[in-house]
């Protein structure tokens, strides 16, 4: 997909990953922020010639540590965080994964459970606005949390396979200051482990 770029179309019902994310948080979060960043990027995409024809991925690692750039990378990479983010999580998703994802998480983490408390301690500890991510990099899978819109489709050799968004828009009118429960609920209830296990290749 090239500029002009559209809001993805969300998998599920505004309301199918309620109790942990409502359909309230949906509007907002969905409906209002992500869809800003469109409306920016399209703007940009608009008034600059070498950002048509050019995917969002393009745009993004483009525009990365660019000074004349931030605007651009910031909206692009927001698009394409976010897109990942609700493709990330499922309806009665969550727990413990079987398959190959769920031997590489034993192979790189020793078991489930210490994966869980990594995941969620990247999430709970991006200081800020941020996001914490599962990535594969080489054989091993490995935690990465990045700060605003920062992503790792940038760093070379790094492949994502989830996200959880840990800016305050996304969990602050079901969970309020309760980012901590936030995480381990969606880690518990909503990780989508198909898109994990389609992201490996």
């Amino acid at each position: 997909m090239t500029a002009p770029f559209s809001l993805m179309k969300l998998p599920y019902a505004d309301d199918a990953l309620s109790p942990v994310i409502n359909a309230g948080t949906i509007g907002f979060h969905y409906g209002k922020h992500h869809n800003t960043y469109v409306v920016n990027l399209n703007k940009f995409a608009a008034d600059d010639a070498s950002l048509q024809g050019k995917s969002l991925e393009q745009i993004i690692k483009d525009a990365a540590g660019k000074a004349d750039k931030v605007g651009v990378f910031n909206n692009a990479a927001q698009v394409w965080n976010h897109d990942f983010y609700w493709l990330s999580l499922k309806a009665n998703g969550g727990g413990k994964p079987s398959g190959k994802i769920a031997d590489l998480i034993k192979d790189s983490f020793g078991d489930y459970d210490k994966f869980k408390a990594d995941f969620a301690a990247a999430a709970v500890g991006q200081f800020g606005s941020g996001w914490a991510w599962l990535c594969k990099e080489g054989g091993k899978l490995t935690i990465r949390k990045t700060p605003n819109a920062e992503t790792p489709i940038t760093v070379a050799g790094v492949t994502p396979l989830l996200t959880i968004d840990v800016w305050e828009h996304a969990y602050y009118l079901d969970w309020q200051n309760r980012r901590p429960d936030y995480a381990n609920a969606v880690i518990d209830k909503l990780l989508n482990w198909d898109f994990a296990e389609k992201n490996l290749g």
